[in-house]
């Protein structure tokens, strides 16, 4: 049953009496002050008005600035004196106006008007209340933390479940959590020790003590809101027309002004520095990273949502959301996923709406840069590697689409899917540069706790296209063993047939499974121009995927491969004032750690063995409060240069097979042609791609005339980005002139 309200008589409630030396700095009232107050119609639960505090300083309290309110339980007031707060087009004097109060701690210079029950909390300085109907606070409040108080048992610790429905993946929220410390503790759930100590870490600090009072900090404006409870404030956070924030922390600063607006709803969770949340959105049990925005009805529940993301009017349930995720529509859902970040969900993509057994436990894992196209489904459990493009449908079976930067297109119900890889870097050349740099210019976050990659071409992304490469050149090996009925329907243009005998001739003639994989190897170079299909039945359940244009994708993830390490040792150099590469750099570089495995944690990249060494070190209790697991992120990243260098020089002894050491002047002039093709490949299909904008018929016809064109989408000549590109590709390339002359 409910429990009930209990009733105390006036007449039986005892008198509050406070030692004055546990309030410094404060007096009790004066008589002639109680007289103001009781002729300004206001009342204290103690008759003697013995429960009040005000500060001792000569003109630091004017009773007069406080009317129509009820003071229950322990008030301590800071200065009250004639003056007037403004925010926006809000101006009201300071005082205390209409309001219940319940053991309440003010600062100083503070409004407080129509608050109809403000009960335990702590106010900080130049704090405007205006127009709440009850802002409260529980003794055993959490603020969204998932600890528990004294007391307590386990199963009233709010867990969070992302990446599944089924829970099975839930953290606990606590307030510094980024999204690195949510993922790992998501994924390794076989570990049981390290969740063990995942909740140690966050029970770190609390002294269980029931003693919680709410906090408002300095300079928050509070308005027109309904019910605030077990809520802490931040500093410069502005909170208009909420309509219920319980059980939550909002984090704010003056450098990062946090914001809620109207008819919102909170509950059980974290909101981080700079976020916005606004225009009826709800959020339950989450976690809201820096510089994000929830709107126009956005749900998110049992979520994290990672810096720099914008949600606004879809449904977000059970995800473990990366840094700069982009999802718009009301006609969009995503469930039960893990989308590592730089992700846009188009309108209608339903993302989650059906699973493979009779529980929902089916979930998702996409990559950096996932974006399925208008009115996407999918079927769980399906993943997806980094930058996978795919065309709009419904994806009818689980899907494994381990090609990174591919398009992928449904060929219907019952039948194989469609994959080009490296379909970004043919056909669409200018994403990759425009990601580049519109995700480091869109960061707007003051302080960057969380690690960010925001370069397509990085370790994560680039031993994903290793792994392509290795299973093109597995997959083309079959091709060149199929009867030649098959290899015919398999063919789509081969420009050399005489090699391509020869080649399966010399194939049937292999003596090992390594000499085939070289022949296959060696097709794929010489005839870089054949168009054929490859049939790969790992991408997708029961019907496979058909692999168009894999001799052209080989030779472009090449091209990436060379590029990637070429920028990584240019950026090793530069870093150490060196632009023209020695034997003895290359040794240098050679004795650092060579790491090949690398995770996305959140955002960062650091090599897989890192994270297990942290594991282990939080496994043996060297490591014991998150802020030493984020120092140790922040090490990693430190070295990230130097991780990448070594990494670099590994990839390109492994597209040449041979020592980077008994590299020759072709070895080298063959590298550099690679990386400048690619380098000039990304500006001249930038120019192109914008280019289309002014030349194309049908981009022209919904303007009168040029002028009016170029005022809506801004002259050619004059854009900013393709300045900025030919700029930093003519300081690329000058590098790379120079990079390797000494190794010549």
């Amino acid at each position: 049953m409910p429990s009930m309200p209990q009733v105390t008589l006036l007449k039986d409630r005892a008198a509050v009496v406070c030692p004055v030396e546990k309030v410094a700095g404060k007096r009790h009232l004066t008589s002639n002050e109680i007289y103001v107050l009781l002729q300004n119609r206001n009342s204290s639960s103690d008759p003697d008005w013995q429960n009040v505090f005000v500060p001792e300083g000569e003109g630091e309290f004017d009773p007069r600035l406080i009317a129509q309110s009820e003071f229950n339980g322990i008030i301590v007031l800071g200065i009250i004196r004639p003056a007037a707060l403004k925010f926006h087009d809000l101006e009201l004097n300071t005082g205390i106006y209409r309001s219940v109060l319940y053991n309440v701690v003010t600062g100083d210079d503070c409004v407080i008007h129509n608050v109809g029950y403000l009960s335990n909390y702590k106010i900080g300085d130049r704090v405007m209340l205006f127009n709440v109907q009850e802002m409260s606070c529980t003794k055993h409040s959490k603020f969204g933390e998932g600890i528990l108080k004294e007391g307590e048992a386990e199963e009233n610790r709010i867990w969070i479940g992302v990446g599944n429905e089924n829970g099975n993946r839930g953290i606990l929220a606590f307030t510094d959590m980024i999204s690195a410390d949510a993922f790992l503790w998501s994924r390794f759930r076989e570990d049981t020790l390290l969740m063990d100590r995942f909740v140690e870490l966050t029970e770190a600090g609390n002294d269980r003590q029931n003693n919680t009072f709410g906090i408002v900090e300095d300079d928050v404006v509070i308005k027109n809101c309904t019910l605030l409870k077990d809520a802490k404030i931040g500093p410069c956070a502005y909170i208009k027309g909420a309509f219920k924030l319980k059980n939550i922390t909002v984090l704010s600063s003056e450098q990062e002004p946090s914001q809620i607006g109207e008819g919102v709803e909170m509950v059980n969770g974290i909101m981080g520095y700079g976020s916005h949340v606004f225009y009826q959105a709800v959020a339950v049990r989450f976690v809201i990273g820096r510089n994000c925005q929830l709107k126009y009805g956005a749900r998110l529940l049992n979520s994290f949502l990672g810096d720099n993301s914008t949600v606004s009017c879809c449904e977000l349930l059970n995800n473990m959301i990366f840094p700069f995720h982009e999802q718009h529509h009301n006609s969009s859902f995503l469930i039960a996923s893990t989308v590592m970040g730089q992700s846009n969900v188009a309108s209608a993509a339903t993302i989650g709406s059906n699973h493979n057994s009779r529980s929902p436990d089916g979930e998702m894992i996409a990559g950096r840069g996932f974006w399925p196209g208008l009115c996407s489904d999918f079927k769980y459990d399906s993943r997806f590697a980094s930058f996978v493009l795919v065309s709009k449908g419904s994806y009818q079976n689980e899907l494994n689409i381990t090609y990174p930067f591919s398009l992928v297109a449904t060929g219907g119900d019952g039948k194989a899917i469609y994959i080009i890889p490296a379909y970004w870097f043919i056909y669409n050349m200018f994403a990759i540069v425009r990601n580049k740099f519109k995700f480091a210019s869109r960061d707007k976050r003051v302080v960057k706790v969380q690690h960010i990659e925001t370069n397509p071409l990085a370790p994560d992304s680039i031993q994903e296209v290793e792994a392509a490469v290795k299973r093109i050149i597995e997959l083309t090996e079959r091709y060149l063993k199929l009867p030649a009925e098959s290899l015919a329907e398999m063919t789509v243009d081969n420009p050399r047939p005489e090699y391509l005998f020869e080649m399966r001739q010399k194939l049937a003639a292999a003596k090992s499974g390594e000499e085939a994989r070289q022949i296959a190897k060696d097709y794929l170079h010489q005839n870089p121009e054949a168009k054929y299909l490859l049939l790969d039945d790992r991408c997708q359940r029961k019907y496979g995927a058909i692999i168009e244009k894999p001799a052209q994708a080989y030779r472009e993830y090449r091209r990436i491969m060379k590029y990637f390490a070429v920028e990584s040792l240019m950026q090793w150099g530069l870093e150490r004032g060196i632009e023209q590469l020695d034997a003895g750099d290359i040794r240098t570089i050679k004795e650092l750690p060579l790491y090949t495995e690398w995770m996305n944690a959140g955002g960062q990249v650091i090599p897989s063995s890192k994270v297990f060494e942290l594991f282990s070190l939080i496994k043996i209790g060297r490591i014991r409060r998150w802020a030493e697991v984020h120092t140790f992120y922040d090490e990693c990243q430190a070295s990230y240069t130097d991780y990448k260098a070594r990494y670099a020089l590994y990839l390109l002894e492994q597209l040449y097979s041979r020592e980077c050491e008994s590299f020759d002047r072709e070895v080298y002039a063959d590298i550099t042609n690679d990386v400048a093709y690619v380098s000039m490949n990304m500006l001249e299909s930038s120019i192109t791609s914008r280019e289309k904008d002014y030349t194309d018929f049908f981009r022209s016809i919904t303007f009168r005339n040029k002028r009016e064109r170029d005022t809506v989408l801004g002259s050619f000549e004059d854009n900013s980005f393709l300045k900025h590109l030919r700029h930093s590709t003519d300081e690329f390339n000058g590098v790379l002139e120079k990079i390797f002359r000494k190794l010549r």
